[in-house]
């Protein structure tokens, strides 16, 4: 007897919130991306052995971020190996011998990471996941599809210097086996800073 698309989907489904954890358990088939700062991001700024440098900031709408003694700096779309960078050569003329000391500037809370999920799911929104997700996360976050989703017609929407870009993905094969391969993994879309997944 065939399943119906109602129970193939409750299926895939399950699969669903089993598939985040799985991929999870492999971190070699996949290297996630650097993580780069968005507007609204706070980071946390340390300069060795210099108290009165020590803050935590708040990444402003327009991606920038002030700092003592170094002014307005982009954060938006670098790393914060990027932005020590910026802080260190802003302090060196600070520092009569030029030695600067150590910056560390980490992500303290990445709040400024967001994407949006609708159409046939269970709760669709805005969701802030505080760290890179893949497309499967970013299904369950939302609750996961329903039973009538198309699993092979999702598509994420994306913003990009030149414009939007439609991003296909093909799930229902990945749901519906009984494991996920490395490879399999890898092929799972990243979401972006941004993204709106459309599940029709």
């Amino acid at each position: 007897m065939c399943a119906s698309p109602a129970s193939a989907n409750h299926l895939a489904f399950a699969a669903l919130q089993a598939a985040p954890a799985a991929a999870s358990t492999t971190p070699a088939a996949r290297n996630l991306p650097v993580y780069r700062i968005n507007p609204g991001d706070e980071l946390e700024i340390n300069v060795w052995r210099e108290d009165q440098l020590q803050r935590t900031v708040k990444v402003l709408p327009d991606g920038s971020i002030s700092f003592p003694l170094v002014g307005s700096i982009q954060g938006a779309g670098r790393t914060t190996k990027e932005i020590e960078q910026f802080i260190s050569a802003g302090l060196a003329g600070k520092y009569v011998d030029g030695n600067v000391p150590d910056v560390t500037v980490a992500v303290r809370n990445p709040a400024g990471l967001q994407f949006s999920v609708i159409g046939k799911v269970k709760s669709a929104g805005t969701f802030t996941p505080g760290r890179y997700v893949t497309l499967l996360e970013a299904l369950t976050l939302a609750g996961g599809t329903d039973e009538f989703a198309s699993l092979d017609s999702i598509v994420i929407i994306r913003k990009t210097e030149g414009g939007l870009v439609t991003i296909p993905a093909r799930l229902s094969g990945i749901l519906r086996s009984k494991s996920i391969s490395a490879e399999a993994v890898r092929a799972i879309p990243m979401i972006e800073s941004g993204d709106t997944v459309i599940v029709p």
